[in-house]
């Protein structure tokens, strides 16, 4: 019997071993798997919207797994992380299924196992140890799993049962099938949800940066409806939560308002002290445009969440350069290749290589005026020259051959910064 609780207790010491191997890498491993969750399943991470959620909610898991086997702690005793209860509220506002939560967990599951097989295999156990071993940390991360998954689902179904309880949720229901359905009748849409789905549109998504306080939703509605007033008073603005910090907007614009409806956006939302974010499409016609727009004002939102310039509080699709960044973002490794190709050593990420690249990137900008690129950078006209003659230095040949292949890339480098760099 004493040498049967010696075997377990050997089995047990080579295991918290194990974990502990991974404590450096855990960050790495968090990587690894949110990675591998999002390419199998885009909406687990919101489309690129919740990618910090559900990276705290992978760490969080990891982060009680781990001192289950190290401490002996019995499963059953754990708490579910905090984000992973979270992200799953979110999920259901989302309208993802329970399921899709489900698969999420059994592969991330199995990206945990398979690092563990590795671990194992490097500890040069003999064969019947090592198996002890895997069979002692693959049956508690199944019991970790059983336990959390069902604290997971409940949480899941309450937030879809109070979701579909709100009113709103039904006007959500009617416009998603106005963005999916591929048969629709424009004029029953338009009776069902009060808005005119065949006239020019705009399409906006706003968003508030947490923490959350529970009235987020109210405060983005009235907001979309003081815009629309103020920027196209004959409009109705239609508002859908797409979650509890972030709405989807269109409203309807005149003809004659189309060509400067963008700046009277901005000029809106930069004279409110506490306006949400804001991005905009550009103006869409008909229910065609209205998917269109949508869709436009998503993909600028998610270019904008992964830009590393501080998030402005308004992006519209027809800003300077925001439709290329928003083509390279879906391909950052693609950019990053065609970045060093185009700058190379000046697509080095150090901060003096950086002032080089501001430096040619206003320059090129100031239609190669030595002066006003100094006036802009509050620089004498001999350190610009300086600059600019380093910076082709640096990058190893003359800009005029390929001048809008140097723009394009210093303007990439300007969105996602240590992204596309060397």
């Amino acid at each position: 019997m004493e040498s049967r609780a010696s075997e377990v207790d050997v089995v047990a010491e080579h295991a918290a071993a194990i974990v502990s191997r991974l404590d450096g890498r855990l960050g790495e491993i968090v990587d690894s798997v949110q990675e591998i969750l999002v390419g199998e399943f885009a909406e687990i991470g919101g489309n690129g919207e919740l990618l910090d959620l559900l990276r705290d909610a992978v760490e969080g898991n990891l982060a009680a797994y781990l001192p289950a086997i190290r401490h002996r702690i019995p499963v059953e005793k754990i708490q579910p992380p905090t984000p992973a209860l979270e992200h799953a509220r979110r999920m259901a506002q989302r309208g993802v299924p329970a399921n899709t939560l489900v698969r999420g967990y059994r592969l991330g599951h199995r990206a945990l196992l398979d690092r563990l097989v590795a671990e194992i295999a490097t500890a040069n156990l003999d064969s019947e140890l090592g198996l002890h071993v895997f069979q002692r940390l693959s049956a508690v991360s199944f019991a970790y799993i059983d336990s959390t998954m069902e604290e997971i689902l409940d949480s899941h179904q309450q937030e879809r049962d109070r979701w579909l309880t709100n009113k709103s949720r039904l006007r959500a229901v009617r416009v998603r099938e106005a963005l999916e359905a591929p048969d629709v009748d424009v004029d029953e849409m338009t009776t069902a949800t009060g808005y005119p789905f065949a006239r020019t549109h705009l399409a906006l998504v706003v968003w508030l940066d947490g923490p959350a306080a529970g009235d987020e939703l109210t405060r983005l509605e009235r907001f979309a409806g003081l815009l629309c007033h103020a920027v196209a008073p004959a409009g109705r603005p239609l508002f859908v939560a797409a979650d509890g910090l972030s709405g989807w907007v269109w409203f309807s614009v005149d003809d004659a308002l189309v060509a400067d409806v963008h700046m009277r956006v901005r000029s809106f939302v930069d004279a409110q002290p506490d306006a949400p974010r804001v991005v905009m499409s550009n103006p869409m016609r008909g229910l065609n445009g209205f998917r269109r727009a949508h869709r436009q004002a998503l993909d600028v939102r998610a270019t904008v969440l992964a830009s590393s310039l501080p998030t402005p509080s308004f992006t519209a699709a027809c800003d300077p350069g925001v439709q290329v960044a928003v083509r390279f973002r879906e391909d950052l490794d693609g950019a990053r290749e065609w970045v060093r190709s185009v700058l190379g050593d000046l697509a080095e990420d150090n901060e003096a290589t950086e002032r080089l690249r501001e430096t040619l990137q206003l320059f090129l900008r100031s239609a190669s005026s030595f002066k006003a690129t100094a006036d802009l950078q509050h620089l004498h006209v001999n350190s610009v020259k300086y600059r600019v003659q380093r910076a082709i230095e640096r990058r190893g040949r003359e800009v005029a051959e390929d001048r809008l292949d140097v723009e394009v890339a210093l303007l990439l480098v300007r969105w996602f910064g240590g992204a596309v760099l060397a």
